[in-house]
């Protein structure tokens, strides 16, 4: 499972982040109270998609740091999935990171590492890195996750388009040097990349194909498959996006699928647009009391 959780901040100010609006005196008023609601919204959901059992794994962006996400994994409901945490702060300007949980004795971690996005002058961009961590699923099989939250579009699409693709350019050589250590390589890259998986970072810079144009490439997004879904994983307007993918090796096709998890109670009507949109946290600086502005993703895997 992959999911942008919208903003899981705690209610302390870092000072060395730009987090001051999620404090109790900030400009959301996130207080305690707040965040509680907001752990036990995430962990139904993780319960939910799991079909009441919770995913081996899942990709999660928007965390502000450990302490979240221990709060998260001590919730009644996924106390007992005896799920442990991979996590390491990021250098984004706001202090939100990416991590990864797994459930012990149903993955076997061998290695970790945070891959930093550095701009043409060698310096850090003040964005979240890159999360790769290598394990063992189910005694099986070696199995190579990459765990992204790209660049975002704010500031506008054009002037911000250039940091996705360093992004991306960055992801493409990770994968290639464990390539040549290890040419079948199983992959599995998920996240939220700003970008849909026509745009020319995930298409072309990436050179993540189709699954019909699977034999022309070595990384096959899987995401292409929901271009004619009547939602995204977020809204913008009247129009649904699909930023949140997963991305995988050509050897591990056969033996995968991937969905939207769309259920109803994650939804609300859209009054201004029409139709139906996420049940978001926050709409602006209004409290909603929703769950997340995204909707989370779903792979389901054989391993052989």
């Amino acid at each position: 499972m992959f999911y942008n959780v919208e903003n899981l901040f705690d209610t302390e100010d870092n000072p060395s982040a730009n987090d001051d609006e999620f404090t109790q005196a900030g400009d959301r008023h996130w207080t305690n109270k707040k965040l509680e609601q907001k752990i036990d919204r995430l962990a139904k959901v993780i319960v939910a998609a799991g079909a009441w059992e919770s995913p081996e794994l899942i990709g999660l962006c928007e965390i502000e740091n450990l302490f979240v996400l221990e709060k998260l994994i001590n919730h009644p409901l996924l106390k007992k999935s005896d799920y442990r945490i991979i996590h390491k702060d990021s250098p984004d300007h706001r202090g939100i990171d990416v991590a990864l949980l797994y459930r012990k004795g149903l993955f076997f971690p061998e290695s970790y590492s945070a891959i930093p996005i550095l701009d043409e002058k060698g310096d850090t961009l003040p964005t979240r890195e890159i999360l790769h961590v290598s394990g063992n699923l189910q005694n099986k099989k070696t199995v190579h996750f990459f765990v992204n939250h790209w660049p975002s579009r704010y500031g506008g699409l054009m002037e911000t388009d250039t940091s996705r693709k360093l992004a991306a350019t960055y992801l493409k050589e990770a994968i290639r040097a464990m390539q040549k250590k290890e040419l079948e390589a199983v992959i599995v890259c998920m996240g939220d990349f700003n970008d849909q998986p026509w745009d020319e970072s995930l298409a072309k810079v990436l050179g993540a194909v189709k699954p019909i144009n699977s034999e022309n490439g070595e990384l096959v997004n899987l995401s292409w498959e929901w271009e004619s879904s009547p939602t995204g994983t977020l809204k913008h307007q009247q129009e649904w996006n699909i930023f949140d993918q997963f991305i995988v090796s050509r050897n591990l096709l056969k033996n995968c699928s991937a969905s939207i998890f769309s259920k109803s109670f994650l939804l609300e009507k859209d009054a201004k647009y029409s139709g139906y949109r996420p049940f978001r946290t926050f709409t602006g600086f209004r409290y909603n009391g929703g769950f997340s502005d995204h909707l989370p993703i779903i792979l389901e895997i054989g391993i052989p």
